[in-house]
């Protein structure tokens, strides 16, 4: 027993001599506390601090973790928060008086006159803990908490466990190690960037809470530059103990108050308020004083709402682009750390409009489960406004177990965080035009027409064809002759196949890729791969995502400028530097000419002239560009354009695999049979107007106008020849179907 005490009282002595040695080593800074020439040092203080490396570890304040912020495209409205620690980081200048003053009082009073080490500190700690026996004390400096807090976030940092525990383990190894770095970092930091350090990475909170910044905002919906004597007074008291002393919990808000109070006495006893100062802050109820803000229970997306699934394919994107970091692990601590302020393309009234029309055409909860996925761009920009999923986002394990919630997004790409795509029907048909027209041919050319073609009779250079393909119209048979331009009016198979047959292949995919199609749903990256280039492409076979979609009308729409669609303006690091992010790469992909002329069919022979599409007919009269479309009884779509505003692209289904629409309630309403008509237009219509309206977007009349060199050449008529040849389905040679029908409402 003698040989253990004798043993402690040589380590005890040890550390007390240790202590003593490195703070006479490093020498003694003296300075008035905040007399008029130190504050006028703030003023001229850098706004952060320098670069130090100690044993590799850089204790700049502006490498600390900083949250991101996601912002709309108003540039005010805020999407989502991302942080590992929730923090804003300030300068000094940016950080009231009162609030330095309340932490140097409460956590290091001889802050401006010692070296990094307080002496008077070390041996009071000496004395209580180890002569008296009482409870462990610290006398860590605010230069100390700042190296240990640094410390524990570079562990953190490099998911190092064991680096972790020794930044904080009670032992003499590890404060002596805070000691030297402390005595260095004062060799080389000014005291008020010291204090500034210490300001930004202190936990003030419970609540994953760092920062004053934060902290004001948190409990008193200010800034730390506006913060008062009693605020500041209530900060500073947490670090003791951020969940005990918490003043947002309000069993807490006793002893903060008491807390508070005893910051206010060390105030007043080291001179940085007078006495009526003091006593009015004193004899204010803490409860008054607070004005509590939300805290962010869950962090990202998962708490941005309706913005949610934009808010996801935004991170998506930011983790996917090597313009943001080499690797994803650099981009997703970007996203996490490093105090982003993320500007994106969503406009508010755009996907408030998506949601409603997709949650409004069927309810989230409807009993039968289908899906209904909305993408809108702005034509000539690249710029993606908005999604409308009738689903309820959620990326937490519940939703494992509840088919209403989810974290895909089914109007993107898989790789984006969407599924594996729709197969989009006769929306792909103002494809074949584009091609049609791009080979030299007019809209009005007269095309024989067959049921049956060799699949050898539409080879080129990378498609060889093999067997027979069996095609028809909707309730079988053909139109012939008939004209592109009345093949896509009525939407008949049997003429996008004669189209195909002169063109070839090759000649539609060409144009489908200039358009911005692609089908990188499938995992492909390229038009040309054998899931997507053979004969039944022509009418809609192949699958994409209603963004894809989107973009293709979006280039129609735009006198065939063709864009990649991007989710960011702009993105600034914490430093305010500007970093490079995708870009929309727009460029003149088909001539004005077919553009307008492609609209001029979708507009006076689709919709005005009685066409298959007619019931996407725009409120108000305005000017209406849009085609529908059915994949057998599983899937309706409807795309379309308001000219040089909006491109938007509906897909309604069962997004993870087929399921037949016939014979089900949907929405309240029980059909035998369902089509577009009934749950695809609509929605496009109800997000199309509502969207519109918003936006007082104008009528434009002028869109739409053919050029003479597309539209001369054989009959021009685009009257309907059969009544019930308004819609398409076709016998693809694997055995599926694309049907698209326009019947008149059933009473």
């Amino acid at each position: 027993m003698p040989k253990k005490k004798s043993l402690t009282v040589q380590r005890v002595l040890a550390l007390l001599l240790s202590y003593v040695t490195l703070c006479i080593a490093g020498g003694v800074v003296a300075s008035a506390l905040f007399l008029p020439a130190v504050i006028g040092a703030n003023n001229v203080a850098k706004a952060v601090v320098p670069s130090l490396k100690v044993e590799g570890i850089d204790f700049d304040v502006t490498s600390l973790p900083q949250k991101s912020t996601m912002y709309a495209s108003d540039g005010t409205t805020v999407i989502a928060s991302f942080y590992a620690q929730n923090r804003t980081v300030v300068p000094l200048k940016s950080i009231s008086t009162y609030m330095q003053q309340a932490v140097v009082a409460r956590e290091d009073r001889r802050f401006f006159e010692h070296s990094g080490v307080d002496v008077q500190g070390v041996l009071r700690a000496f004395v209580e803990t180890y002569i008296k026996k009482g409870d462990t004390q610290g006398g860590s400096s605010l230069t100390q908490q700042y190296v240990k807090n640094v410390l524990m976030i570079q562990a953190r940092e490099d998911d190092d466990p064991i680096a972790e525990y020794h930044a904080s383990e009670d032992t003499i190894a590890r404060k002596l190690r805070e000691m030297l770095i402390s005595v260095q970092m004062e060799k080389q930091y000014s005291k008020l960037e010291i204090l500034q350090g210490y300001l930004n990475i202190a936990q003030f909170g419970s609540n994953n809470l760092y920062g004053v910044e934060t902290a004001a905002k948190r409990y008193f919906n200010t800034t730390a530059a506006d913060l008062n004597i009693v605020q500041s007074a209530t900060i500073a008291a947490i670090t003791k103990n951020p969940s005990q002393y918490d003043p947002s919990i309000e069993e807490n808000q006793a002893e903060a108050e008491n807390q508070r109070n005893i910051v206010l006495d060390l105030m007043l006893q080291q001179g940085f308020i007078s006495q009526q100062e003091h006593d009015e802050a004193r004899n204010t109820p803490l409860k008054d004083t607070l004005n509590i803000q939300p805290a962010a229970s869950e962090v990202g997306c998962q708490a941005a709402g309706d913005a949610a699934f934009f808010c996801d394919y935004v991170s998506k994107k930011i983790l996917n682009s090597e313009e943001l970091g080499a690797t994803l692990a650099d981009r997703q601590k970007l996203l996490n750390e490093g105090g982003l302020e993320i500007y994106t393309t969503m406009d508010v009234n755009a996907n408030s409009a998506a949601m409603n029309a997709a949650r409004d055409t069927i309810p989230v909860n409807d009993a039968s489960g289908f899906e209904v996925a909305i993408a809108a761009i702005k034509p000539g920009t690249g710029e993606v406004l908005g999604f409308g999923i009738n689903r309820t986002y959620d990326a937490t394990d519940a939703a494992k177990t509840d088919p209403t919630h989810t974290a895909i997004n089914y109007a993107v790409d898989e790789r984006d965080g969407g599924g594996m795509g729709w197969q989009v029907g006769s929306t792909w048909k103002p494809i074949n035009l584009v091609a049609w027209m791009q080979q030299g041919h007019s809209i009005n050319e007269s095309l024989r027409t067959s049921m049956r073609y060799n699949n050898t009779d539409f080879s080129c250079s990378q498609y060889q064809g093999v067997g027979v393909w069996p095609v028809q119209n909707s309730g079988g048979g053909t139109v012939s002759p008939e004209t592109p331009l009345q093949g896509l009016v009525r939407s008949h198979n049997t003429t996008q196949a004669a189209m195909a047959q002169q063109i070839k292949l090759c000649s539609i995919a060409d144009a489908a890729k200039t358009l911005g199609y692609n089908n990188s749903p499938l995992g492909q990256e390229d038009v040309y791969s054998a899931n997507s280039l053979n004969p039944p492409m022509t009418i809609g076979s192949v699958q994409a995502s209603p963004l894809t979609m989107a973009n293709v009308y979006a280039t129609l729409a735009a006198n065939g400028v063709e864009c990649t669609p991007i989710a960011m303006k702009r993105v600034v690091d914490k430093n305010a530097n500007e970093l490079k992010v995708p870009s929309a790469n727009c460029h003149q992909a088909i001539s004005s000419e077919i553009a307008q002329t492609t609209a001029y069919a979708l507009n006076q022979g689709v919709v005005q002239s009685g066409g298959e599409a007619a019931t996407t007919q725009l409120d108000n009269g305005r000017k209406t560009f849009a085609k529908t479309g059915t994949n057998e009884d599983t899937y309706m779509l409807t795309g379309g354009f308001a000219p040089n505003t909006v491109a938007a692209f509906v897909a309604v289904g069962n997004a993870e695999s087929p399921v037949s629409f016939n014979g089900k309630t949907i929405n309240g309403q029980y059909r035998s049979s369902w089509y577009g008509m009934y749950i695809a237009t609509p929605a496009w219509k109800e997000f199309m107007n509502t969207y519109l309206n918003a936006i007082g977007a104008p009528n434009d009349d002028s869109y739409g106008t053919p050029a003479a060199q597309y539209t001369t050449g054989g009959s021009t008529s685009t009257s309907t020849q059969q009544s019930t040849e308004t819609e398409e389905e076709s016998t693809q040679q694997e055995g599926t179907t694309d049907e698209e029908m326009y019947y008149e409402e059933e009473e």
